[in-house]
């Protein structure tokens, strides 16, 4: 019994070595990033890139007011309504 655990746990014992050496051997999947260069300020870039987004928000037209108002519509709603109504009241009485 002693030498069945003694074998398992030395067949455990290299099967993490040969895992932990095939990592070790592995590129990194992740690329290295560059150091920013001492004049490329990454919060400098977003600035000026915002600022670029918002002068061109500005830049756009606001849309004009539709010419009726909501009251105006919805009579207009309510009178469509109305109408297929009575439509549809003359079609049964005929």
């Amino acid at each position: 019994m002693r030498r069945l655990l003694t074998w398992l746990l030395v067949t455990v014992g290299i099967g993490a070595l040969v895992r932990r050496l095939k990592r070790r051997r592995e590129p990194a999947l992740v690329e290295p990033t560059r150091p920013p260069a001492a004049g490329d300020d990454p919060a400098d870039e977003l600035r000026r890139k915002l600022a670029e987004s918002r002068g061109e928000d500005e830049a756009l037209e606001t849309p004009e007011p539709p010419e009726e108002t909501v009251a105006d519509r919805r009579a207009d709603v309510h009178e469509q309504g109305r109408a297929a109504l009575d439509e549809m009241r003359d079609s049964d009485e005929s």
